[in-house]
């Protein structure tokens, strides 16, 4: 009898996601990959990316002001759809997590005006009372066309 370990079932299930076409994208540096988080997947033409904060190359927070985590969001959510082939005049849908609507709503306006533009994409704004880091104060996830 064969034993099959954790690592091979891991593969062989990534193996099956490639020949389905489903690839997994991500930057250097991963800071996901401790969580088992896909940055991005890239299946059926379309680029999901996962929620992106406010937090630099080395997984810190840049400030505690919510324009200067929006703007590091974005450009985080630009890195990964970089490395995906795919830039935001890509994306279709965009979801927007903030943790005080009422103090934040015209910033997030500000920020789409920013970073993205006509057509504007589909768009989900939410209030969470929490994100991942408590120092986290807006995560953006995207869908974007794959090129």
């Amino acid at each position: 009898m064969t034993r099959t370990t954790t690592t091979d079932a891991a593969e062989t299930v990534a193996t099956a996601q490639l020949a389905q076409g489903i690839e997994r994208i991500a930057t250097t540096p991963d800071w996901y990959a401790p969580y088992r988080i896909s940055q991005a997947i890239k299946a059926g033409g379309l680029i999901h990316v996962s929620g992106q904060a406010g937090i630099d190359e080395r997984g810190r927070t840049v400030s505690d002001d919510f324009l200067a985590q929006g703007r590091q969001a974005f450009a985080n959510v630009e890195r990964v759809l970089s490395a995906a082939g795919a830039s935001l005049a890509d994306v279709v849908k965009v979801g927007i997590f903030v943790t005080d609507m009422a103090a934040h709503l015209d910033d997030v306006i500000a920020l789409r005006e920013e970073f993205l533009a006509e057509p504007y994409p589909a768009d989900t704004l939410l209030e969470v009372s929490a994100l991942a880091q408590p120092d986290w104060q807006i995560e953006v996830e995207v869908t974007a066309l794959a090129r």
